[in-house]
């Protein structure tokens, strides 16, 4: 019989407590369990951690390694970026004879093609990241200011919703390459650390960026 320990990883408590991201994650274990998996097949535990892709010191996901190696399971992710986003980091379990892990999302991807995929994700997401920054330079540039401006607390309903359809067309060309490549939390993080406000003049969080996705009929993978 396979053995399978199940991994989840969200980036945000907010994205954990509403199961934003979580629920697609076992949408598509489910969709591997029941259509790619030799049976019959026995998930020993689940796993999920509340920690960014980027941290490679996550405690359930080392829970989730030793079980899956002491138990001679597979561990099993929806995505590659659920496990890490370094590619050095995948290398490293990948190397570990002692690990047999999986990808819903690529059921029938062997480690080479695994670590094939993590290098070109990773130069995807660094050169999204350069273009991101030259978008926000170039539209520093031109005087373009993307918070909201002075004076405007006593404006109607009507008026505040139309400026804040107005300062999520600004971010839009922003937040396109973000989407399927950053997390909700990451695209906050890159927005605050270029010190764009958003229309209340307040520093970005992940569901503040959601709603600017949403404004912009936008939707984050």
């Amino acid at each position: 019989m396979i053995k399978y320990v199940i991994y989840y990883r969200v980036s945000t408590k907010r994205q954990g407590d509403s199961g934003l991201g979580l629920a697609a994650q076992k949408r598509d274990i489910n969709l591997f369990l029941e259509n790619y998996s030799s049976t019959p097949y026995e998930v020993l535990q689940e796993f999920t951690e509340i920690e960014s892709g980027t941290n490679s010191d996550r405690p359930e996901l080392q829970k989730a390694i030793k079980l899956a190696k002491a138990q001679r399971a597979i561990l099993l992710v929806s995505k590659l970026d659920r496990l890490s986003r370094k590619v050095s980091f995948i290398a490293s379990l990948l190397d570990d004879k002692k690990l047999e892990f999986k990808v819903a999302q690529m059921p029938h991807a062997d480690k080479f093609q695994l670590h094939i995929y993590a290098a070109l994700a990773e130069q995807e997401r660094d050169f999204i990241s350069t273009r991101t920054k030259s978008a926000l330079k170039a539209a520093k540039e031109r005087g373009v200011k993307l918070g909201r401006p002075n004076g405007t607390t006593t404006e109607a309903n009507m008026k505040r919703q139309k400026h804040a359809q107005e300062a999520a067309q600004k971010l839009s060309g922003i937040l396109k390459p973000m989407i399927g490549n950053y997390s909700l939390q990451e695209m906050a993080d890159t927005l605050n650390n270029a010190g764009i406000q958003t229309a209340r003049g307040s520093e970005f969080k992940p569901m503040t960026v959601k709603r600017v996705l949403d404004r912009l009929e936008l939707v984050p993978k």
